[in-house]
């Protein structure tokens, strides 16, 4: 039997992107693009991949990959995904005074920085979640950018190791 990874070098075009083009929320042009450098010789080399096309994406490319996210705790209909991934940090159980303050946190970071709030919430808290917010709410547009599109290969990190294991 082959290992995940095999059976993923061994697809074609289509079906590759169709099995790992949704780990970039909504951004399967990714997926597209690493598949000429197939195959891969380990899960990291695949994720390298994928985060030098991120890194060498347009700015207005990187921009909209960073607005395909929802924001995080949003009670709105969201990717099963990023559902999945908010419920394991508990935003879908935020009281009422959470879900309004990270609402209003969310709206002055995305008011500043013209994208939503990223974070790979894998293993946290929402209390610090909502740290991370206020906190990085101080940071410069440029340094937050570039923060905003780390967050987002380990966001498609951790998705893509539930992938292939």
């Amino acid at each position: 039997m082959q290992s995940p990874l095999a059976e993923l070098n061994s697809l074609a075009r289509r079906s590759f992107v169709e099995s790992i083009g949704w780990v970039f929320e909504d951004s399967p042009w990714i997926a597209e693009r690493v598949w000429d450098r197939r195959p891969f010789s380990s899960l990291e080399n695949l994720l390298s991949a994928m985060a030098a096309e991120v890194e060498s994406a347009s700015q207005e490319e990187q921009l909209n990959l960073l607005r395909a996210h929802p924001d995080l705790g949003e009670r709105v209909r969201i990717g099963s995904a990023s559902a999945k991934e908010q419920a394991g940090a508990g935003l879908d159980s935020l009281t009422q005074e959470e879900f309004q303050r990270i609402r209003q946190l969310n709206s002055a970071y995305r008011s500043k920085f013209g994208f939503p709030f990223l974070l790979a919430v894998k293993g946290s808290t929402k209390r610090e979640i909502l740290r991370s917010l206020e906190r990085r709410l101080n940071e410069s547009a440029d340094s937050e950018f570039h923060e905003a599109l780390r967050q987002v290969c380990r966001i498609a990190e951790f998705r893509l190791r539930d992938t292939l294991r």
